[in-house]
């Protein structure tokens, strides 16, 4: 029997973790990953690779994934005391598209209307690496839904905002990936902490899941009769907020997520046909879920969502996900167990610990069916 939320604590949903299973790198070919077969009926556990996926799926199943668009959006930057100052832009102001909202470390120190410099612009790591630099200005603070106060930055022209971030931005990666010098490998992970089909600019955060896919992946599935389409949900530092309250209570910052008619309509076929969707993502599951809870799904462009998948919840879309393996005390754990059972779920991870899985963005995939 399933637990509710208000059945479950903070402390369910922590589980031990050595710190050398953390991934630093992303395995030499993207579907060189293992990958976790969970089976939630039998409640069987499986050791696998990603490679097998399109055999370990039906013909007819009908995957669904995110081409959302990371931005460069992480960028070390100084105060002209020479102080520097770590930026992660998180979305464009909706009047000033010249301004981002953002969060700054630290961000105390820093005084409405003066310039920041950016001058870590390197292309890769090396003697050869070229360095640009760009200015930035503080307009003002604000703060935001979590009461975290946030800064507001002004770029000036809207173009010149990701001409910025051409020239300065970092890849977003998590703080438990490490970097010994902030630049190192800044080609490297702006191409690896990308699917092989984002198209939407938008995401502070990759949607993991997806980053084990491969051309040759799209080809086994095809040939073996397995539907990809694609919705869109720009991931923002929300969906990584760790719980402070409670299971129960805890809420998430609103992203923005787009299903046009042509996706929505396959997906409402395959289910009327009784053919299985699954879901690449914790992100493409929230998106579905949002708009899907009349047991269709209705197209949306540049919606919100915020909803917050919990023990209890009932699916209406998604009948299978594939995902990688979450941070203990997350929303996304908690999504986790609520698709695949609680206790399915913490033995599962129990068991990838033991067979020494490679976790969160970088690592390994689970496959929950």
């Amino acid at each position: 029997m399933d637990l509710s939320s208000t059945q479950l604590s903070l402390e369910d949903f922590e589980y031990y973790l050595p710190e050398e299973l953390i991934a630093q790198e992303p395995p030499s070919v993207r579907h060189g990953s293992r990958l976790l077969g969970v089976n939630r009926a039998s409640g069987a556990i499986e050791d696998r690779l990603f490679t097998d996926l399109p055999d370990l799926l039906s013909p007819g199943d009908l995957i669904v994934i995110n081409d959302t668009r990371v931005i460069p959006a992480r960028l070390l930057a100084h105060r002209q005391t020479g102080a520097q100052v770590e930026i992660l832009l998180l979305r464009p102001e909706a009047a000033q598209p010249g301004v981002w909202l953002a969060m700054a470390t630290p961000l105390r120190k820093l005084k409405q209307g003066e310039q920041l410099s950016l001058s870590s612009g390197l292309t890769a790591a090396g003697a050869d690496a070229q360095s640009t630099e760009s200015t930035v200005t503080v307009r003002g603070f604000v703060n935001a839904e979590d009461g975290q106060r946030r800064v507001l930055l002004d770029f000036g022209a809207q173009e010149n905002v990701y001409k910025t971030l051409s020239g300065s931005g970092l890849a977003p990666l998590p703080p438990y990936i490490k970097r010994s010098q902030p630049v190192q490998l800044r080609a490297a992970d702006l191409e690896r902490y990308q699917t092989i089909f984002a198209e939407a600019p938008g995401a502070v955060a990759a949607p993991t899941a997806g980053l084990h896919f491969s051309e040759t992946i799209f080809e086994r599935l095809a040939n073996r009769g397995i539907e990809v389409q694609k919705i869109t949900l720009h991931v923002g530092p929300g969906t990584f907020k760790p719980i402070t309250t409670t299971v129960a209570q805890h809420s998430i910052e609103p992203e923005r997520y787009s299903i046009t008619e042509e996706t929505a309509q396959s997906i409402n076929a395959a289910l009327s046909a009784g053919r299985r969707v699954l879901a690449v993502g914790t992100t493409s599951c929230r998106a579905l879920e949002t708009a899907g809870r009349s047991g269709r799904i209705e197209p949306q462009i540049d919606a919100q969502t915020r909803l917050y998948i919990k023990p209890g919840f009932e699916f209406k879309i998604v009948g299978g996900l594939i995902t990688n393996f979450h941070l203990s005390r997350s929303s996304l754990l908690v999504l986790v167990s609520a698709f695949g059972g609680y206790e399915l779920i913490m033995r599962a991870y129990k068991h990838a610990v033991a067979e020494r899985y490679r976790f969160f963005s970088y690592g390994d995939a689970m496959l929950i069916t």
